[in-house]
């Protein structure tokens, strides 16, 4: 199977059918994702800071943190598209550092793509990464990064001006030239007007079903990430669950002397 690429992303769009992409953050569960056969990007977030890190949110990983485990899921994923997520900070003060930063996700992470947040303010830095032949998943909305200027986790895009604001802030992106955009937590018809008016596709979190496809964090939709579930994320599984279970059923083995048996032993 052929690795997923910008090229098959835009033909879904075109053909109507749905884009499915995940998180992953090790090779681990990042060869797990890309064995499914089903994914068709896989997403080393900056979420990372949070559902690995424990942190509070995502603002303080690093450039070399995030090159660092997008390479270990690259490690692990052939046929989904690998795309390192830029850390606050590797983009906003220079077209230079940013095209410099993204740079670093392909040669030293392995991945095929780069996703960054903001509007209309950052499409000359989209536009050179372009040019730099990095492809760019954009990404507008709830942008984790400013949670600060936004005064935390709020859906965007209810006023009448926020939505006008968002609905060019995707055509400014995607005339600078990036591949797809990540519609993060925005009313669902915003998202079906965004996505009927674009010819890129969008990726939907929290926007609702009228997009080209969705995404969610790993970690959530199995269940080993209990902290907060958002409104817009579903868990299919409860990793977490099973896993204490086996962890206390290996303790009562070990203090009741059945582990390790004749089986798990040389002779």
């Amino acid at each position: 199977m052929a690795r997923k690429s910008v090229n098959d992303f835009a033909e879904k769009k075109r053909a109507g059918e749905r884009l499915v992409l995940l998180t992953a953050y090790d090779y681990t569960f990042g060869k797990i994702v890309d064995d499914s056969g089903v994914i068709d990007g896989i997403l080393v977030g900056d979420s990372l800071a949070m559902v690995v890190q424990g942190a509070e949110n995502t603002l303080g990983v690093t450039m070399d943190e995030m090159v660092y485990h997008t390479k270990l899921v690259s490690r692990a994923a052939t046929n989904a598209m690998v795309i390192g997520d830029m850390p606050f900070m590797s983009y906003h003060t220079s077209v230079e550092e940013a095209v410099r930063n993204a740079g670093r996700f392909i040669k030293e992470g392995g991945a095929q793509a780069i996703k960054l947040e903001g509007g209309a303010e950052v499409k000359e830095k989209v536009r050179s990464i372009t040019n730099a032949e990095i492809p760019v998943m954009a990404h507008i909305g709830l942008t984790p990064q400013a949670i600060n200027r936004m005064g935390g986790y709020k859906v965007q895009g209810k006023t009448v001006d926020a939505k006008r604001r968002l609905m060019d802030d995707a055509l400014a992106l995607e005339d600078a030239g990036a591949f797809c955009i990540v519609l993060e937590a925005i009313p669902m018809e915003l998202a079906r007007d965004i996505t009927a008016k674009l010819t890129i596709p969008t990726i939907g979190i929290g926007a609702g079903m009228h997009c080209d496809g969705q995404i969610l964090v790993l970690h959530d939709i199995i269940g080993i990430f209990e902290r907060f579930l958002p409104k817009f994320a579903k868990r299919y599984t409860n990793l977490k669950e099973e896993t204490l279970n086996a962890v206390k059923l290996y303790a009562k083995e070990v203090t009741a002397g059945v582990f390790p048996s004749e089986k798990e032993s040389f002779k």
